[in-house]
């Protein structure tokens, strides 16, 4: 019903922000993801929205870009998984956070989420592994890097930096956000790519 609204953010609670568009003022629930990312009451702001219909209630959401509103989809598309489960996990994860715990199958990073029990966590895994990809979240990192390197040597170039952080300890999870970190640069090789990941752990 509702792709969008574009208005002026007269309010700001805990878990929800007000705006106010063509003289109406909408309630809006969002994540802590898209708290930290709005500005100021009294600017305009754009917030993708999606409108749940329940038998009591219809109860808007909202968004601070396209990526989270369709992680969030994902969300509430997994059995057990309803509205207010898919922000609460929005709001413990980023949406590459997400994707990283889904990539390396990390029941306990998921489980971390409010209302998030091992086997939701574990059909969360299950039933995204294929609509939320590890290289969705890599290439949201890509931007500031050099196009010399092509594809397939990059990611051989990260596989190798996970894959060695692996080795000294840290989880899966951990080692993927931290080298979606890094920008890598023309000459960069997996050993540089590794030092320059540790700054992040």
């Amino acid at each position: 019903m509702y792709r969008y609204i574009r208005g002026q953010l007269e309010e700001i609670e805990a878990s929800s922000i007000v705006v106010e568009a063509a003289g109406v003022g909408y309630n809006l629930i969002v994540s802590n993801q898209t708290l930290n990312t709005i500005p100021q009451i009294g600017q305009e702001v754009k917030i993708y929205t999606y409108l749940a219909v329940r038998e009591d209630a219809m109860v808007l959401y909202g968004f601070c870009n396209k990526d989270e509103l369709n992680v969030f989809k994902c969300l509430i598309g997994v059995n057990g998984v309803g509205p207010k489960v898919a922000i609460g996990i929005l709001s413990a994860m980023t949406t590459n956070e997400i994707r990283f715990a889904i990539a390396a199958k990390d029941n306990k990073a998921i489980s971390k989420a409010p209302g998030i029990g091992p086997k939701t966590a574990q059909r969360i895994i299950l039933e995204l592994q294929d609509k939320l990809k590890l290289e969705d979240a890599l290439e949201n990192n890509l931007d500031n890097n050099t196009a010399s390197k092509n594809n397939v040597q990059m990611g051989q170039i990260k596989e190798d930096a996970i894959l060695a952080l692996n080795a000294l300890g840290f989880s899966s999870t951990e080692a993927l956000n931290a080298v979606s970190k890094v920008v890598i640069t023309e000459g960069m090789e997996s050993d540089d790519v590794l030092k320059a990941a540790l700054k992040y752990m």
